[in-house]
């Protein structure tokens, strides 16, 4: 059964819902995050929204404070949702290094005896033109792909994303180009939302201090609710209202948390800066690019991609089998001389047979005497049937010497018999 793409997915992410939900490898922290939200929001309905109902009287516009801070409280949770359960903008990874960047150096020997072998070599680095100016990319080995511009490896998730900010543990997501906007969103509204809770809170204890509590410490103890609170979202707003302004910064001048950080000393001009009017635009008002993954696609299994080959290798390859032809080429010429050989003495066996025929006489042939040609009569040493034989054993294909003077006493006997029967 074929698999989906979020079931073989290489990254460190984690998945709902048959992958319509991606979130990070720390997702847990974000029920944290929810619990800091909600905990808080439901304390302030229950214990001071609820008493503000009634003092705006007759027109009853207490009714939405409390109103306000429950749908500011479910808008705050969507953009989290939204922040943190989208694809950041993950660049797919490619199934084999780009063939069209490698090259092969043959100029420094690395095998003993000097040999040349060629070395695979492979850029590291490239550049790209960026509204004029020439910006340097770097190779991911772990995705196998050139980075755009202004992408980087997120170590925690293990995936490239374009236009990297930063990992927030906070919404256990990268943010990047495809949910800055609403992690923004999500940190301002925030930000309003501690102000709202704390003015409120503010505001029920003035209405203390005007009816049966006239001094401060004495309202304060009658609502220890709206002193939490209220100190609560002041520690709050330290940390959101800070991340508010810096992106802030960040978004009026085209930076990435990322960038600001790692080229700050470098005093580098900032070449995707374009105004604080059209960068806010670029942010807010452009539209979200599609998602480059399909996660509930099915899985099309390539096949692997042969490594690249050298020309030097192939002519090494070249070179290398040549003996082995040869070799073959030797063992053919042998099989055709035992051939010829073995032709002959079938022709020579068979006139002296038909001497023999003709004087009466019933010789038999052994089967050595077939195949070297060698007249049993003769004294042959086993020493040179040995070295006469043509089986395919023998590492060479000479003939010696001994088998030859032979070969030439039996042929000298048989013409002998052929003159005598004459």
């Amino acid at each position: 059964m074929a698999k989906r793409v979020y079931e073989v997915w290489k990254g460190s992410n984690k998945f709902l819902f048959g992958g319509r939900l991606i979130f990070g490898p720390d997702a847990r922290s974000l029920l944290i995050t929810i619990s800091l939200i909600v905990v808080p929001a439901a304390i302030f309905c229950v214990f001071v929204a609820r008493h503000l109902r009634h003092q705006f009287s007759p027109h009853d516009v207490g009714y939405s404070i409390l109103a306000v801070a429950i749908a500011f409280t479910i808008y705050v949770l969507v953009l989290l949702l939204l922040t943190s359960a989208r694809d950041p903008g993950i660049v797919p990874r490619a199934s084999h290094p780009p063939a069209e960047e490698f090259s092969y150096d043959t100029s420094v020997p690395n095998e003993p005896g000097g040999r040349h072998t060629p070395s695979l070599q492979f850029p590291r680095t490239r550049e790209e033109i960026v509204n004029g100016v020439p910006v340097r990319i770097k190779y991911c080995d772990t995705c196998m792909l050139y980075r755009p511009p202004r992408c980087s490896h997120c170590s925690i998730c293990n995936n490239c994303v374009e236009r990297f900010d930063h990992h927030c543990p906070w919404v256990g997501q990268c943010i990047g180009q495809r949910n800055y906007r609403y992690f923004f969103m999500f940190v301002s509204s925030s930000t309003l939302l501690c102000i709202y809770v704390f003015s409120m809170c503010a505001l029920y204890i003035k209405f203390l201090m005007d009816e049966n509590y006239p001094t401060v410490w004495k309202a304060l103890k009658h609502s220890p609710a709206s002193v939490f609170l209220m100190i609560y979202c002041f520690i709050a707003l330290w940390f959101v209202g800070g991340l508010t302004g810096f992106h802030s910064y960040l978004i009026s001048t085209n930076q990435t948390t990322y960038e600001n950080f790692r080229y700050r000393s470098d005093n580098r001009a900032n070449v995707y800066d374009r105004g604080c009017v059209n960068n806010c635009l670029e942010v807010f008002c452009r539209k979200t690019k599609a998602s480059r993954n399909k996660f509930r696609s099915f899985v099309n299994e390539d096949p692997p991609r042969p490594p690249p080959i050298s020309r030097y290798r192939e002519s090494e390859d070249e070179s290398a089998s040549n003996p082995r032809s040869k070799v073959e080429d030797d063992l053919e010429f042998g099989g055709d001389l035992l051939k010829i050989s073995q032709r002959r003495n079938f022709e020579e066996v068979d006139d002296e047979i038909d001497v023999r025929d003709g004087n009466g006489t019933h010789g038999i042939i052994s089967e050595s005497e077939l195949v070297s040609g060698v007249d049993p009569q003769l004294p042959v040493s086993r020493s040179e049937v040995r070295n006469s034989s043509w089986g395919r054993r023998s590492s060479s294909w000479e003939i010696s010497a001994e088998v030859l003077a032979a070969n030439s006493a039996a042929t000298e006997s048989r013409i002998q018999v052929r003159n005598e029967a004459r």
